[in-house]
């Protein structure tokens, strides 16, 4: 009897050092992706002067930011595609896949020629690229967010999902890290000419090591388990109601983050005149410190519930939305209180975001549910933020851009309220 308790409990901890070993692989190669997908928005400024026309500098940076739109596109593609083939094949080997093309688009972008050498043909590679990341990062989101959330204790699911968008962080703050560092070690024509590849080729050289990461994961028991087991359908109506949840709450996230977390920096130097050294520097210290907010709300989430914790984001965005917006001068400090503010807010919402939309799908649809949802909410609304708010801000409607942020999260708002809540679900009950 002793030994099969050993056994038992020797079982028990291989399993569990699978699952931890199993997140940090999920964890660090999602970083990866986001900081790839992030620092093509920490360089727009410099993109825009090597790879467009400089004829015109405000058509170029606006250029640059419909490039970065353009891969919104094939994110919900992308999402679909990877989705129905993670719920097919597993989430471990899309995630391989999709390490693979994030990595692969940042090297084209590093070592695509400038517009002095190939014209035109420079921004058709990049566009290009952009469009395959963006097929990649979608299909990252739909199985990462299911993956982390089925290999998940169900009593710290929430501190557990925190761990995505802490990588999330993590891999913006690379980016705005290494945009810091990069602008006070070398001269802006430096930086103009070459600087800007740097990191483009970094993330690429370290997809390799978070594809060999990746390859070693373990796949999730509660994947395994619903393809063995004939469960029943989900209704197309109740599918549809947990896809509109998704797609309202997602709205708001993607807005705000791009607007004030990842393009926060672009904005203040371009419509503050705040030195590019000073603005990257406070943001890098606002997202340092929001990384610790992120596991604090997941745990939290995980005593009182979901939906209070989404609703602090919601509501709290809707209201400081001007203020956060408006504090925002030359000075680094004005840049590093507002980036501060929404990040924390952001951080809410972000840290139970992959534990809520897994737990509002069942099994079989759950990545495929996530791709579709998520990324098509970010391609109408994310990706289209930074452009709109560009466009309004050159007809100095600014205001108008803030309102549509309010809008959106007081949507979010409504959306939890319809929602059950949906904290310890066992999720293989829910199939």
């Amino acid at each position: 009897m002793a030994d099969v308790v050993v056994r038992q409990a020797r079982s028990a901890g291989v399993v569990a050092r699978g699952r931890v070993r199993s997140l940090a692989a999920s964890v660090f190669g999602n970083a990866l992706e986001w900081y790839d997908w992030n620092v093509y928005a920490v360089f727009a400024a410099y993109l825009a002067s090597a790879l467009f026309n400089q004829a015109d500098h405000v058509s170029a940076l606006l250029s640059t930011f419909a490039v970065f739109a353009v891969g919104f596109v094939t994110r919900p593609l992308g999402g679909v595609v990877f989705g129905v083939l993670a719920d097919r094949i597993g989430r471990r080997a899309v995630l391989v896949v999709t390490m693979l093309t994030t990595a692969g688009s940042s090297l084209v972008v590093g070592l695509v020629p400038d517009y002095g050498h190939l014209g035109t043909w420079s921004s058709v590679i990049l566009l290009l690229a952009r469009l395959a990341q963006g097929m990649g990062h979608g299909g990252e989101s739909s199985a990462a967010y299911a993956y982390v959330a089925e290999i998940a204790p169900r009593e710290r699911r929430g501190l557990w999902s925190s761990s995505v968008f802490l990588s999330v962080s993590a891999g913006t703050l690379l980016a705005t890290g290494l945009g810091a560092l990069l602008t006070a070690v070398l001269p802006p024509e430096q930086l103009a000419t070459w600087g800007w590849r740097v990191p483009f080729l970094l993330g690429g050289l370290l997809g390799l090591f978070a594809l060999h990461l990746r390859r070693t994961a373990v796949e999730s028991e509660v994947f395994e388990s619903s393809s063995v087991v004939d469960s029943p359908q989900w209704s197309r109506a109740r599918l549809l109601g947990s896809g509109v949840r998704i797609v309202v709450i997602s709205a708001g996230i993607g807005v705000m983050y791009y607007s004030w977390i990842v393009f926060g920096v672009g904005n203040a130097v371009s419509r503050h005149g705040m030195p590019g050294g000073t603005a990257f520097l406070a943001a890098f210290l606002a997202q340092l410190l929001v990384l610790f907010a992120l596991p604090l709300w997941g745990r939290l989430s995980d005593r009182i519930g979901r939906r209070p914790v989404v609703l602090v984001f919601a509501v709290g965005s809707a209201v400081l939305a001007f203020p956060i917006t408006g504090i925002v001068t030359d000075a680094g400090w004005t840049l590093f209180a507002a980036e501060f503010l929404a990040s924390v807010l952001w951080a809410a919402v972000a840290s139970v975001y992959p534990a809520v939309v897994s737990e509002l799908l069942p099994t079989r649809s759950r990545s495929k549910g996530i791709g579709i949802a998520s990324s098509l909410s970010n391609a109408v609304f994310g990706g289209t933020a930074p452009y709109l708010g560009e466009l309004l801000e050159a007809q100095h409607l600014s205001w108008v851009f803030t309102c549509y942020i309010i809008v959106l999260c007081l949507l979010g708002a409504l959306a939890v309220l319809t929602m059950p809540e949906t904290r310890g679900a066992d999720l293989s009950a829910l199939d």
